[in-house]
């Protein structure tokens, strides 16, 4: 019998890579991920992209966490919203004039993936709670840790449940399968600050310290379909 490992009680898709995202009810799942996550990016002058590091792809820029995008049903790009939630009508200028740099546009992907590793991320409320016990001097909730799907486990589920999923698949009536195959590697984005939650530096350094700086289930999809809020998740 398929094992139920907890219900989906959010879903979250980041329409723009490195900002904040939009909650949604449904979302179609594609072999690269949730359809539109990640899609776009910032990319300066040398083809990097914006991110809360610097890497061989990617490029630190502070300031994109105040930021939200939101996709919805477009299909010419994503609406991005300034600090105060205020919708921009010229992303570029607007990013070019926030961020002080002359060479950055939002982009849609094309050969260089937006994902910093797999496509599909999963975080337990079992973890979740124990971080805000873990870390009491801050807020904590899932935006800290940019999960695509937020999922409710029963009482009593020990935290890092999501440990015992790697190399198993789970499933959801939609039809959608995810191969879990390893834990995330966290950054100092985690702390950062973002609209209603302070910095918070405190938290990257708990994480390190307990479970070195991993935290949550990322995942391929084995197979698409349509995930939804309220989907049971079961492992096979």
């Amino acid at each position: 019998m398929p094992e139920i490992v907890g219900v989906v009680e959010r879903l979250w898709r980041y329409p723009v890579k490195s900002t904040g995202g939009e909650l949604l009810d449904s979302v179609a799942v594609e072999e690269r991920g949730l359809v539109g996550d990640r899609l776009y990016a910032v990319r300066d002058g040398a083809g990097k992209l914006g991110s809360g590091k610097s890497t061989r792809r990617f490029r630190r820029m502070d300031g994109l966490l105040r930021l939200s995008a939101r996709l919805g049903n477009r299909i010419d790009g994503p609406e991005l919203f300034d600090p105060l939630g205020m919708p921009v009508p010229d992303p570029d200028a607007f990013l070019r004039a926030y961020l002080e740099q002359e060479d950055v546009a939002l982009a849609r992907e094309d050969a260089v993936s937006h994902f910093d590793e797999l496509p599909v991320s999963v975080l337990t409320t079992a973890t979740l709670d124990w971080v805000a016990r873990a870390v009491p001097t801050t807020v904590v909730d899932e935006r800290r840790f940019r999960p695509n799907v937020l999922l409710r486990t029963p009482p009593g589920t020990p935290p890092f449940t999501e440990d015992g999923w790697f190399g198993r698949e789970g499933r959801v009536k939609g039809g959608v399968r995810l191969a879990f195959v390893r834990a995330s590697v966290r950054c100092a984005m985690v702390g950062a600050a973002q609209p209603g939650l302070p910095h918070a530096p405190e938290i990257l350094k708990t994480i390190a310290h307990e479970r070195d700086t991993e935290l949550a289930a990322l995942a391929t999809v084995a197979r698409p379909g349509l995930l939804r809020v309220g989907d049971a998740l079961s492992l096979a």
